[in-house]
Parts: structure tokens; C-alpha cells; sequence
């Protein structure tokens, strides 16, 4: 990991929206979660993400932030080999939770269902990017009041 002059960790621990990019090319936005080192994002036979990641799991990923009203300007860009592993609940209510909040009576239903359904019958998985490359820049600038 190259040095940076924030704090990545916390930056990553934030609910903000990731985009992968995959060979076609092609790029999405997703939920992620960063822990143990990796991303973690949910996938499925259902995406096109699942099959792309399959025939050739060469990603990119990129999380940033642009706030135009304190200059706050960040990224985190990582690359590697994505793998797809088997699906687990605990981690998957850590994400959903992340961006949903902790009380999964206000979830959609469609959220919840990837905690309660089974995984092998949905076929649920992670895509799991535990990056090769991370890359994080401040870009921020002062904002000058008009």
C-alpha cells in the first residue's frame, strides 16, 4: 500500500458506493464492505458481475469522495484477482447494516432475504477483492467563501 495523508481505514469504513471494473470493460456501482483486508461485495448468478469475475476475475475498484461545499476530495483505488467464495450471514448483515442501518425491520425485503434465504439455492456469493494494488489520494482543496 502506498503512504497517504488520510486516514484509509475510516475513509473505507464509511457508507459510500464503490464501482468495480471488470474486463468488457465494464464498470458498476456496489456496496462494499472492507474488512479483513479485502472488499467485499455481494454477487450472484443473477448479475452479470458474477459471470465477468468468473471467466476473468481481474478487477479494479475504486471508493471516492467528491464534496464540493468543504473541498473534501479522496480516493482509494485497489486492484487484484477477485475471488468468489461462499456466501456467509454474519458478514453479510455487517454490510447491509452499513448502508441500511442496524434494524432490519426497515430494510427493503429484498435486503432481507439475503440473510434469510438459503445461499445455495439463490446462489449467493461474495466477490472477495483482497487488492494486490491500493493507491489512496487527498485531493482536497480549501474552499474559498464568495
Amino acid at each position: 500500500m502506498t503512504s497517504h495523508s488520510f486516514d484509509v481505514y475510516t475513509f473505507l469504513q464509511r457508507p459510500l458506493t464503490a464501482r468495480i471494473a471488470t474486463d468488457g470493460p465494464t464498470v458498476r456501482p456496489v456496496w462494499f464492505l472492507w474488512e479483513d483486508g479485502a472488499f467485499w461485495v455481494l454477487t450472484g448468478p443473477w448479475t452479470r458481475l458474477f459471470d465477468r469475475v468468473k471467466n476473468d476475475p481481474s478487477v479494479a475498484l475504486v471508493v471516492d469522495e467528491c464534496d464540493l461545499l468543504t473541498g473534501c476530495v479522496q480516493q482509494v483505488i485497489a486492484r487484484g484477482q477477485a475471488a468468489l467464495v461462499p456466501f456467509d450471514v454474519p458478514r453479510g448483515r455487517r454490510k447491509l447494516a452499513r448502508y441500511l442501518g442496524a434494524d432490519e425491520t426497515l430494510w427493503d425485503a429484498r435486503f432481507v432475504s439475503y440473510l434469510y434465504d438459503d445461499p445455495s439455492e439463490r446462489g449467493t456469493m461474495w466477490l472477495r477483492l483482497a487488492p494486490t494494488s491500493l493507491t489512496a489520494q487527498d485531493l482536497s482543496y480549501a474552499v474559498v467563501p464568495s
